[in-house]
């Protein structure tokens, strides 16, 4: 009898739980109290399309109770398609506070697209300062310098869906650093009158297409780098000396081609001597025997020969003494 009693209680409360689940009486009556005007199937349709009714109530009391129009309809099937209900109530709440023109369809589309739609009101409301990395740019004289400037902005509501980010400013932003960092003429002038930047790169209208709107350009630091203008001068030098050397080495490479082979034509003419100096005593020899040459004839030109060699010795002998003279 005790345990079928236990059974039975058991029963009751595990039913009366699924039916508060199902049946979310305390939040209908929340609801109703704080001017909502939802219905309690409605709240059960709900936990059956797996929406946590608790969400979208408490975001329907919050907006009510700030003077927004919102249906159940309306934020149901913005959480249903993905969306961070609260961070949209938050949002809506706070532009309708600060007198910014914000929709329901606006704040939805923006929180879909995966923007923080409750930040972009914060920064459209107080303006956010944006850091630029340090970026280096060369004047006309040469001479690197390294800016680094402070970008203030503001949320444009209208451009979030679909504008560029804080990256694309920050790029549009170092470009038009280097832009005129480079049509300075000199890097003094800059240094001198670093406000030029600002007005320069504030002119171009960087925040074209963006989700922001740049409200000012500040350079925060401008460092003297490097004499870019004169190490591009000494790297062409060591350029064309190497040229140099390089033509230099090919001509005295060609000059000793042609030495070697004025050498071996000179060895050629020689060993050609030799040879026709070699025949000779055959051709002496041929003659001889046809009888185109006498012993006579042999002789005087032997004696010719030595005459020859003797005063040559001799004139050689006489040019020694001169030569010591000298």
């Amino acid at each position: 009898m005790v345990v079928g009693h236990l059974y039975f209680y058991l029963f009751l409360m595990a039913g009366s739980l699924i039916f508060f689940y199902f049946f979310p009486v305390g939040l209908w009556i929340t609801a109703r109290f704080s001017g909502v005007q939802v219905g309690l199937f409605e709240l059960v349709f709900m936990r059956i399309r797996k929406v946590p009714p608790a969400v979208i109530v408490d975001g329907l009391i919050v907006a009510t109770k700030a003077g927004l129009k919102l249906t159940l309809t309306e934020v149901e099937t913005h959480y249903l398609a993905g969306g961070h209900v609260p961070s949209v109530i938050k949002a809506l709440i706070s532009a309708d506070k600060a007198n910014i023109g914000l929709s329901f369809k606006q704040a939805t589309a923006i929180d879909l697209a995966g923007r923080d739609v409750f930040e972009a009101v914060q920064i459209s409301v107080n303006p956010k300062v944006i850091n630029t990395p340090s970026v280096a740019a060369v004047a006309m004289d040469g001479i690197q310098l390294i800016a680094q400037a402070r970008v203030t902005v503001r949320a444009n509501i209208q451009q979030l869906v679909g504008g560029a980010g804080e990256e694309t400013i920050l790029a549009r932003v170092g470009e038009g650093i280097v832009t005129s960092i480079g049509s300075s003429e000199s890097h003094k002038e800059v240094l001198a009158n670093p406000d030029k930047i600002s007005q320069l790169v504030l002119n171009r209208g960087l925040d074209a297409g963006t989700a922001f709107q740049i409200l000012s350009i500040d350079i925060a630091d401008v460092d003297v780098g490097e004499n870019i203008g004169a190490k591009l001068q000494i790297d062409q030098a060591n350029a064309d000396l190497r040229v140099a050397d390089a033509k230099a080495e090919e001509k005295r490479a060609m000059a000793v081609a042609l030495e070697q082979e004025m050498k071996a034509k000179s060895e050629e003419a020689r060993a050609k001597v030799i040879l026709s100096e070699a025949e000779v005593p055959q051709a002496l020899a041929f003659a001889l025997r046809n009888g185109q040459l006498g012993v006579m004839d042999y002789y005087r030109m032997q004696n010719i020969k030595a005459d020859t060699e003797m005063r040559a010795s001799v004139a050689a002998d006489d040019l020694l003494p001169s030569k010591k003279g000298d």
